[in-house]
């Protein structure tokens, strides 16, 4: 019998391998909202056949003594365990997943590391006027009018997938991808992406940036619970307008929004100005069926001066939004490896496996104040349908929610499906609590709106 095949694991693999936490699990969550019903043997079946398609996610940890060189991926030849299922349906159910994909991370010993959960009759899209929070307290209602009534009497029927993902092995993209896959096989109906916009490539240039050799600003603490683990709020919020022929993307919005949210939090708390990194995935991926599966971001830090983010006037902003830009958009153009050159250099399979993670715990525990202030993960426009057939039909809503442990404590994930902006904020409880999630979230449609200026 041939064994088999085996390949070690990349850089951010390693890396994440040596620093799991039993705590704060390293998942990635996706949530995607559907109008109809699914039948389960039938997405049972497309969403194997989906695997098979991408066999780079059938993998498993392969077993190896403390002396090993390399942490290696072991590619199986089928899943080790029934990756779909169908939870009861229920009051909480909805709930429920959510804590799940917080807590419970698929074992990395077990092929695939994802999990699919499909939550039948969740009623109305969380977020579309409500938003949830995930923990041991009860919803906190958005938008004002809303505030503490109870959910619509009447709510509509839907379906909601939740896709849990072990991010030491793969990122939220690669697993969309497997999805929309998975969608075109059972619904019979093209799920290719839709073209992205078209924009000249950004040669490399300079922008006017704040010194990185300054640390950075904590988000400071709110009202920290006992229990270990991330909270995680979802919330539907409106496309912010912007003017045509603008020299700025959403991207950039959504960069300067959580720059100010931030900031105004920490004023708030009391503490000191600092400057802001703000660490910003870039995935230069294709999203048809050629896409490496793993994890495919390289990871940059957009930097803010205190003077930038002080009590800024609506003349103010065209001018932030024009410098946050020419930022992005030259990191985005720097050739560099995913998680710089240092991590390259820990990983080289020179002394064992076991070695290297205790330096790898020990240096990234030291470099604890110098890591950025937050994380914004930006999706953008879902690129695909996921259009499950006449029955289920299309997905209405998506959400994405990445890790947030500590020492940044708080990750913003976006993205857009059917003109709506879909926010995420998760973070860790020993820096925030409920409370803390919903008033930051209050801020942040606050200053998104402030966004949509003219240039």
């Amino acid at each position: 019998m041939t064994p088999p095949a085996r390949i070690p694991f990349p850089v951010v693999d390693e890396v994440s391998r040596h620093c799991l936490q039993e705590e704060e699990p390293e998942t990635v969550h996706i949530e995607v909202h559907l109008p109809g019903r699914l039948d389960q043997s039938r997405l049972r079946k497309a969403f194997v056949e989906a695997l098979h398609r991408h066999p780079r996610i059938l993998m498993r940890e392969a077993p190896g003594g403390w002396y090993r060189r390399r942490y290696e991926w072991e590619l199986t030849a089928g899943p080790d365990v029934e990756v779909v299922a169908f939870p009861a349906p229920g009051r909480n159910a909805l709930r429920d997943a959510r804590t799940r994909a917080l807590i419970e991370a698929p074992p990395l010993s077990l092929s695939p590391p994802i999990r699919l959960e499909v939550v039948e009759g969740a009623g109305r899209a969380e977020g579309s006027e409500a938003m949830d929070i995930v923990g041991p307290h009860p919803p906190v209602w958005g938008r004002g009018e809303l505030r503490d009534k109870p959910p619509p009497a009447r709510a509509r029927q839907t379906t909601v997938l939740f896709l849990t993902i072990n991010h030491t092995a793969l990122d939220g993209p690669a697993c969309l991808r497997i999805l929309a896959t998975a969608a075109e096989i059972y619904g019979g109906k093209d799920n290719s992406p839709s073209p992205a916009p078209t924009r000249p490539p950004d040669p490399p240039q300079k922008a006017d940036t704040p010194s990185n050799w300054t640390r950075p600003a904590r988000v400071a603490h709110g009202t920290p619970e006992n229990s270990p683990g991330n909270g995680l709020l979802v919330t539907e919020l409106p496309l912010p307008h912007r003017p045509k022929g603008s020299p700025y993307t959403v991207n950039d919005q959504l960069m300067v929004t959580t720059a100010l949210t931030i900031a105004h939090w920490n004023r708030e708390h009391g503490e000191t100005p600092r400057p802001l990194r703000i660490t910003m995935p870039v995935d230069d991926r294709p999203r048809d069926m050629t896409m490496p599966i793993g994890n495919g971001t390289r990871l940059v830090e957009v930097p803010f001066a205190p003077a930038e983010l002080a009590h800024r006037k609506p003349e103010d902003m065209p001018d932030l939004l024009r410098r946050t830009a020419q930022r992005t958009r030259a990191l985005k153009s720097l050739s560099r490896p995913q998680l710089g050159h240092g991590a390259g250099l820990l990983t080289a399979p020179i002394t064992p496996v076991t070695w290297r993670a205790a330096l790898t715990r020990g240096l990234r525990k030291a470099a604890a104040p110098w890591t950025s202030t937050t994380l914004l993960s930006n999706i953008g426009r879902v690129p695909y349908p996921l259009d499950f057939g006449e029955e289920a039909g299309r997905a209405h809503a998506v959400w994405f929610s990445a890790p947030a442990r500590m020492p940044r404590g708080l990750t913003v994930t976006t993205a857009s499906t059917a003109g709506r902006l879909h926010l995420a904020l998760r973070w860790s409880r020993a820096l925030l609590s409920h409370g803390d999630g919903a008033h930051l979230r209050d801020l942040f449609e606050h200053y998104l709106h402030t966004t949509e200026v003219a240039p």
